[in-house]
């Protein structure tokens, strides 16, 4: 059962006041890190919820609903995020109703969204997502091709390239997860160093709900929450 309204406001200012607490103890101000809701499991009244709250940031992972969901939605100022695996065929979903696009692995879905940025007329914003666990089921481009596919995607006219996505590994302990993120923030360093980049990358999309806390000590400015606030 979905929660009431309350309870998801009750939830996204706690989910926030603790965003915050671990900013502060890495030196940074709450707001340079972003919260993006993920709503894949939720109604659009939870969205709706969300929005009234002041959480304009939406993640979903299946294009055709993200698509759906921004048409149902699209007088409601909603920032929509895609976080989820794309095939190239569902890119047409995505662009250019999406703020940014965090899962793009691969030269050949980069190419398609810089054609379809083309057809609309304006850039795509988007993430390159990385894989430095070497994880098999996870998707995302491993640590060592990550500085030449940069360069590659950043070349692309209408693809605009801010910085790099991660997923950790599912541990019981979200301390385990700290080494992946920071070599997250390594690779992005490593890139920005020897990447031929019309300008350095900025953001890294990492952390969920059971591991943001750590993430953002580690330098993500942006995180994927989605359990923790519809619990």
């Amino acid at each position: 059962m979905e929660p009431s309204a309350d309870r998801i406001c009750a939830n996204l200012r706690a989910v926030r006041d603790r965003l915050a607490a671990a900013a502060g103890r890495a030196g940074r101000p709450a707001d340079d890190v972003r919260l993006v809701a993920v709503t894949k499991t939720v109604s659009t009244d939870a969205i709706r919820t969300l929005l009234a709250a002041g959480q304009a940031d939406i993640g979903e992972n299946r294009p055709q609903q993200l698509r759906d969901r921004s048409r149902e939605l699209a007088a409601e100022g909603v920032r929509w995020h895609m976080i989820g695996r794309i095939q190239r065929n569902k890119v047409k979903y995505l662009v250019p109703t999406c703020t940014m696009i965090h899962s793009v692995d691969s030269l050949r879905l980069a190419e398609e969204i810089d054609k379809r940025a083309g057809s609309a007329g304006a850039p795509a914003t988007c993430l390159l997502e990385v894989n430095v666990a070497g994880e098999d089921q996870k998707g995302g481009a491993a640590a060592e091709e990550a500085v030449a596919l940069a360069s590659r995607i950043a070349a692309l006219p209408r693809v605009d390239l801010v910085g790099l996505m991660t997923m950790a590994p599912l541990v019981e302990d979200a301390e385990e997860t700290r080494p992946v993120f920071a070599r997250v923030r390594e690779l992005m360093e490593r890139i920005n160093r020897e990447a031929d980049l019309p300008r350095p990358l900025a953001d890294l999309s990492m952390g969920m709900t059971q591991d943001y806390e750590v993430a953002v000590e580690e330098g993500a400015t942006l995180v994927r929450v989605g359990s923790a606030l519809f619990a």
